[in-house]
């Protein structure tokens, strides 16, 4: 017979194993073995045998049940999930589909001072601004350097090809020259962010100011393609530009940084009198001055009336700004010195 404590031993070892092993047995039959002992089942041991039955059976069911609930339960906490982040594109968008968000990320509900929804997607309210209109746009870099000479002929050459396509076509002008403008600032936060990765040390806020002038310019493009709409061929020609000018950018700025800083603000020195030109033809007539596009008006926090020719002002100014931060780090390298050590004109626009 069983003892009290290997009766309470098997009763144990059962209930963990019996769902997986025992959950269709049944009593031995025939000759009678016991199941435990190899005689006789006695009545402690039939015991056994029917409680084993009971509790796995029970396990299962119990087990089966949890399963269930718990699935059911995560089904519903995903339902509510996706039902609380459906997620609507703003309006001034592309389209008016909703996405739903399995991540739980929606955007952020933002409105304008008057109350009204916030239209774009590609900037926010925090990062407009009012152009500086009384920059000096009359402001030059003399070359004196050999470096300064190389990078003002690269730059005056590269006007001429420019001059012979476009002529007087000062939109479709604008809306190159903005596809070249906004490779520098990328090239050299890129690289300088690179820099500060593997040399453990800060860049003295160049990367966040190079960045910001690679947006301004891409700005400059969103809102130029509201007024100017590009050829076919025209599209094409950005694609060669701009991988052509990339590569050569960002070889010349790992060889020499105050070369690049220089061509940089050469380049923008042409784009102020490219702009100028713009504006002679708006004075004249010669291209309607059409009203500002919605873009423009809220990134520049321009007056709702405004027209192409203010939109053009400011985009001048902007130039004209980044024009003096690009000499501006040319000259902290003509003196021998890192970016990194002198503070960045940031939010300098």
């Amino acid at each position: 017979m069983m003892s009290r404590g290997g009766t309470r031993m098997a009763l144990s070892m059962m209930s963990h194993i019996g769902p997986r092993y025992f959950s269709t047995m049944h009593p031995v039959t025939g000759n009678k073995v016991g199941f435990l002992h190899g005689n006789s089942m006695r009545g402690s041991e039939k015991a056994v045998v029917t409680w084993i039955r009971y509790f796995s059976v029970m396990i299962s069911r119990n087990a089966s049940t949890m399963t269930l609930s718990e699935k059911e339960q995560n089904d519903q906490d995903d339902q509510k999930k996706v039902r609380s982040c459906s997620i609507t594109t703003p309006s001034g968008g592309n389209n008016n589909k909703g996405v739903v968000s399995y991540w739980g990320i929606q955007p952020p509900k933002v409105t304008k001072e008057d109350g009204t929804p916030w239209r774009w997607n590609c900037f926010m309210p925090w990062e407009t601004y009012k152009a500086d209109l009384s920059i000096d746009l009359k402001k030059h870099h003399a070359p004196v350097t050999l470096l300064d000479k190389v990078a003002y002929w690269t730059v005056k050459a590269l006007r001429v090809p420019t001059d012979l396509f476009f002529q007087r076509r000062y939109g479709c002008r604008a809306m190159m020259l903005e596809t070249v403008a906004a490779v520098p600032g990328m090239v050299g936060g890129m690289l300088l962010h690179c820099k500060s990765l593997r040399r453990f040390e800060h860049s003295g806020g160049w990367i966040k100011a190079l960045l910001e002038e690679a947006e301004n310019e891409r700005m400059h493009l969103m809102t130029f393609m509201e007024i100017a709409k590009p050829k076919w061929y025209e599209r094409a020609l950005v694609f060669a530009v701009q991988g052509i000018f990339f590569k050569a950018y960002f070889i010349t700025y790992l060889l020499s940084p105050k070369l690049a800083h220089r061509i940089v603000g050469y380049l923008e020195e042409e784009a102020i009198h490219s702009y100028t030109e713009f504006l002679k033809e708006l004075d004249e007539g010669n291209i309607e001055n059409v009203p500002a596009p919605a873009i423009a008006i809220d990134y520049w926090r321009l007056p709702q009336d405004s027209t192409l020719k203010d939109v053009v002002m400011v985009v001048r100014a902007d130039e004209a700004h980044h024009r003096d931060v690009n000499h501006f780090a040319s000259d902290i390298h003509y003196q021998g010195q890192q970016l990194k050590e002198c503070p960045a004109p940031l939010g300098y626009h």
